[in-house]
């Protein structure tokens, strides 16, 4: 079985391909070069997606039906490039710009996540709200019911702004669909999205009063800071896991309460999480050693922490990563598993290497190195 990698960058979206000799060969830049926060792909396809944009293109997200061989954008949003291009005619000829209306104008800057869920295509975005296509994305409506929430007025951002980065589904109730925005935290639909209910309470309340962090006050609705959310397998399964701003976290009844899985980390603070596509008790974290303390791994040694007990204990994981000198940062979407019986684990580093392990994470290999700084990873 041929492995393909997908990866958002800062530099447009890269394709890796597992060669018969098991290596992987390096497709891209794809998408023109724009900032990509998501790829995504539909098993059994050659439907890709890649989401992202900014400050100077706006936000858009690219759609290839032939693997990733050509590419179309859908503009969602303006940029800075639309108010340039207005008043110069030469650079919108250079750019080969047209003044088209955008469905969004400026309502947002950037999509941030992407989901399929049955024939629906969600998006998130930044400022954090979410949309859908019908269509595969040609084109996308806003879900109006999550921005109609009545706590919508005192959502604040994180480090990296307001930004919806984690959309998970039942595929037995495309209607079940779990976000999450930082910082404004965990919100559930079961209706598709008509109604919302924020799911961030803590099954051990005392466990709010240890941090002060100003994103997420101690006492206060949002809890922790959420960097990043999965469901894990199984039908109609409730049990979600979340890696957030003060360590990771369990749920078993669809995150209406959490319990801290934290201890035998060798810190709270991390950006992905990664669930074994057919083991719900699997799961994989890269802890980092702290906010305020450089974001790089522990004792600058890296390792993939994984448990085998949905989180009750943990192993660290370190054959075939960098022992010594290792300043990189992995980000909250840059950790995947394909789908595969026994599946490969991979994630990617702002340094822009990819790592993958196709033993469960007890042996790693750099799979590609020297790439933008990576945004995320998906796996098929």
């Amino acid at each position: 079985m041929a492995r393909k990698v997908l990866l958002g960058t800062t530099k447009g979206a890269f394709i890796l391909h597992q060669q018969h000799d098991g290596t992987f060969a390096v497709s891209g830049p794809h998408c023109d070069g724009w900032p990509i926060n998501h790829v995504l792909g539909a098993a059994g396809s050659d439907s890709l997606w890649a989401a992202g944009g900014g400050a100077w293109f706006g936000a858009g997200v690219w759609r290839s039906e032939d693997g990733g061989a050509s590419w179309t954008l859908t503009r969602l949003s303006r940029g800075e490039m639309d108010d340039w291009a207005e008043n110069d005619a030469d650079f919108a000829a250079m750019i080969g710009w047209e003044n088209t209306a955008l469905p969004f104008e400026a309502a947002f800057s950037q999509i941030w996540s992407l989901h399929l869920a049955d024939d629906v295509l969600y998006a998130g975005t930044k400022p954090a709200d979410l949309l859908a296509s019908q269509d595969q994305g040609r084109s996308f409506t806003r879900v109006t019911g999550l921005g109609a929430h009545p706590s919508r007025p005192d959502w604040q951002g994180g480090a990296a702004g307001l930004i919806l980065h984690s959309i998970a589904s039942d595929p037995d109730d495309p209607g079940k669909l779990w976000v999450g925005i930082s910082a404004a935290g965990i919100f559930a639909t079961e209706d598709g999205g008509a109604t919302w209910a924020r799911r961030n309470r803590l099954s051990n309340a005392e466990a709010c009063t240890h941090h002060h962090h100003p994103a997420a006050p101690s006492g206060g609705e949002i809890g922790h800071c959420v960097h990043n959310l999965v469901r894990a397998p199984g039908r109609g399964s409730d049990l979600l896991y979340q890696q957030n701003h003060h360590g990771v976290w369990r749920s078993l009844d669809g995150g209406r309460s959490w319990e801290d899985r934290t201890t035998g980390l060798p810190s709270t603070f991390g950006f992905p999480i990664a669930v074994h596509p057919h083991d719900p008790l699997k799961i994989w974290v890269l802890p980092l050693n702290g906010d305020m303390e450089g974001r790089f791994p522990p004792d600058a040694r890296a390792a993939v922490w994984h448990s085998t007990d949905g989180g009750a204990s943990w192993q660290d994981q370190r054959i075939g990563l960098p022992q010594r000198d290792c300043f990189f940062t992995v980000l909250r979407q840059a950790m995947a598993t394909d789908q595969a019986q026994a599946p490969g684990l991979y994630f990617g580093t702002n340094s822009g290497s990819v790592f993958a392990s196709f033993d469960e994470g007890a042996s790693w290999q750099e799979i590609a190195r020297h790439l933008p700084t990576i945004q995320s990873v998906e796996a098929l």
